[in-house]
């Protein structure tokens, strides 16, 4: 399986990332790099919308906490969409769920980053 990465900028200086797949030990370098470039650039509000993601793993959720740091050291923010329940219990196991902002929607989200 493969993951599909689509970026767009949204008003405000948000950027939405769309991923559309699976993220595992084989796609998350894809994500990662998508992740990484973003803040290289020097965009620290992301939105990542997990909404067509059907399954993520261990090293999946490392580069999401990696992102999420990254954007943290310049006092920036990471918001997940996630209505997928298989893969919100995940964040809810693992604890993620408290240092991530997890969202039904992009609206809310995008309310949230203000």
């Amino acid at each position: 399986m493969d993951i599909k990465v689509t970026v767009r900028a949204e008003q405000g200086g948000t950027y939405v990332v769309d991923l559309n797949g699976e993220i595992d030990v084989y796609t998350s370098p894809k994500v990662k790099d998508a992740l990484g470039d973003l803040i290289d650039k020097g965009h620290y509000s992301l939105l990542i919308n997990l909404e067509k993601v059907r399954y993520i793993d261990s090293t999946g959720l490392g580069v999401l906490i990696g992102g999420l740091k990254r954007v943290r050291e310049h006092g920036g923010s990471v918001r997940l969409v996630c209505t997928n329940p298989q893969i919100r219990k995940i964040f809810d196991i693992t604890g993620l769920v408290k240092i991530f902002g997890i969202y039904d929607d992009e609206e809310a989200a995008m309310r949230a980053l203000v």
